[in-house]
């Protein structure tokens, strides 16, 4: 696939580039801040822009924003967010669209190269990558009024695989249970929820990120 990785520690971005072209990858640009990054993927319209969130000019959110952009201007450009932080309010506009072609992935939890591989081949694919503890992070926000409230906990466990992009059968597999069960309980789910069928959207993700932004 063609990457463009946007990072401004240049041993990350020279490091990610070796890995990717020994993975069989073409990394088309390598960029340290976000107006690069914006202007790298409106020239090379890359299959997937590996995207930190803290970056300059303003070393805040700035990737992040850059990554909101890219959505809008670029739907069929893959976004994989690698960073250490969750930026809450960014980061719930981001994942509370459409999944797909999305992922938030943790630096310092990402121990397996075969999972990074993974996860950016998943992405290119038009699926989802959620590292657990980023939904973590974000559905901490919702103290109150929780939507999930009202989900059992099987169902919350089957939601938890749902929001890391995992299929039906890999949650059966995970959960030792039949993938009828699984099945049930993702309608379940998507019932107790009230989410639109609209083949836009990743109900999968949506389930657990619809309301983290109110």
């Amino acid at each position: 696939m063609r990457v463009i990785l946007a990072d401004d520690s240049v041993l990350l971005r020279e490091g990610l580039t070796r890995l990717l072209g020994d993975a069989g990858h073409e990394v088309v640009a390598a960029v340290g801040d976000a107006p690069a990054l914006l202007a790298a993927v409106e020239h090379h319209r890359p299959d997937v822009a590996v995207v930190d969130v803290r970056m300059p000019p303003g070393h805040k959110d700035d990737g992040l924003r850059a990554a909101l952009e890219i959505r809008d201007r670029h739907p069929g450009v893959g976004v994989l967010v690698l960073s250490q932080y969750v930026e809450p309010h960014y980061a719930a506009r981001l994942m509370a669209g459409s999944t797909r072609g999305l992922g938030y992935l943790l630096k310092d939890r990402v121990s397996e190269v075969a999972d990074f591989l993974d996860s950016l081949e998943r992405v290119r694919a038009g699926g989802a990558a959620f590292d657990p503890e980023v939904v973590r992070q974000l559905l901490a926000r919702t103290t109150h009024a929780d939507p999930l409230s009202s989900l059992s906990p099987r169902e919350g466990e089957v939601l938890r695989h749902l929001a890391q992009g995992f299929v039906n059968a890999a949650i059966a597999e995970r959960l030792h249970v039949s993938l009828s069960t699984v099945e049930k309980h993702v309608n379940a789910i998507v019932d107790k929820l009230d989410l639109p069928r609209d083949p836009d959207y990743s109900r999968r993700v949506l389930a657990i990120l619809r309301y983290l932004d109110t």
